[in-house]
């Protein structure tokens, strides 16, 4: 197939590059490089079957690609992180419902066999049941969550209205090799490999009993491809581990001393994916076990040399507005 990857120079995005080029598919990479960096794709950047365009989604038009020339579009392009979303809440609509907008309309216009997007767990806020199931409630805490979910709107609706064959999958607590080294505050993983690095405490949140479903990069890439391939249309499926870890679990694996910052507004207190549907539907489940894969991210831990190295005090500068708006 002739395959469209938006956010293709990013963590998750590089990899499903990686293995659509495996698989003998051609890809054309679409990123601004915002949060992605094309030092990701550096594997298979002379291979014939990739091209690479530096472009911002919502600023693309139909000329860019012509009716015909792709079969399967994977939408990944996004700004993440809460903390921004809450400072630049028109910035992330911009990104993540504008850009989501403009990449439908392309993929409508060159009548695409596939639209895949990726969408975020985050939509359940706090979730009124555990393991939550695609029927739970939407409650975004935040601009980034509410964002992803208007874009998932728009797929929905452009699959309804236009009849463009679409899949969302909402992802859980995605994590791997070149998850996200740098910028602001984000996700776990980053911030406590950038601190074990460097010989610092780690910093768990609260009394770190909280859970969280740790998903594999490469298990996530695997969902993604199986929903290409398949023949569903107007689906949302959860993608987890579906077995929630806590952060003591892997503060633990990390072998690192610990500092407590306080509990965070907005946050769940478990993220557990009912992966019921996806499994079902196509016959996917993960297959990299939690103590795995931290052992991968160990083992690379280099590549965390540069991240920043974050302290109880730059983080409550960091999250400041966080509390203030959220509280």
């Amino acid at each position: 197939m002739r395959c469209l990857v938006t956010g293709g120079a990013g963590f998750i995005g590089s990899h499903l590059v990686e293995r659509l080029l495996r698989d003998g598919h051609a890809v054309t990479v679409v990123d601004n490089c915002s949060t992605g960096r094309w030092e990701n794709l550096q594997a298979v950047s002379a291979h014939p079957q990739l091209k690479t365009i530096e472009m911002a989604v919502e600023e693309m038009t139909t000329d860019v690609l012509g009716v015909g020339d792709v079969d399967w579009v994977f939408h990944l392009a996004a700004l993440a992180d809460i903390v921004p979303s809450i400072q630049r809440p028109l910035e992330y609509h911009r990104a993540n419902v504008d850009g989501t907008a403009v990449i439908l309309e392309m993929a409508r216009a060159g009548q695409v066999k596939r639209f895949v997007y990726a969408a975020s767990a985050s939509c359940y806020g706090i979730p009124a049941v555990y393991p939550t199931p695609e029927s739970s409630p939407i409650r975004p805490q935040y601009p980034y969550a509410l964002t992803k979910y208007l874009g998932e709107q728009l797929v929905l609706h452009w699959g309804q209205v236009y009849k463009l064959p679409v899949v969302s999958l909402r992802l859980f607590n995605a994590y791997g090799p070149r998850a996200r080294a740098t910028g602001v505050y984000g996700a776990v993983f980053g911030v406590f490999l950038a601190q074990k690095l460097h010989g610092q405490p780690l910093t768990v949140v609260g009394d770190g009993t909280q859970k969280r479903d740790f998903v594999f990069v490469t298990d996530i890439v695997n969902a993604f491809v199986r929903a290409a391939a398949s023949e569903i249309t107007g689906e949302v499926l959860n993608v987890g581990n579906g077995n929630p870890s806590s952060i003591n679990d892997l503060a633990e694996l990390l072998k690192g001393d610990v500092i407590h910052i306080p509990k965070r507004p907005g946050e769940p207190d478990c993220t557990w994916a009912d992966i019921t549907k996806i499994n079902r539907l196509l016959d996917w489940q993960p297959h990299t076990p939690f103590v795995e894969g931290v052992r991968l991210m160990v083992d690379r831990l280099q590549e965390w040399q540069a991240a920043p190295v974050w302290t109880p005090e730059r983080i409550a500068e960091a999250t400041r507005e966080w509390f203030a708006c959220l509280s």
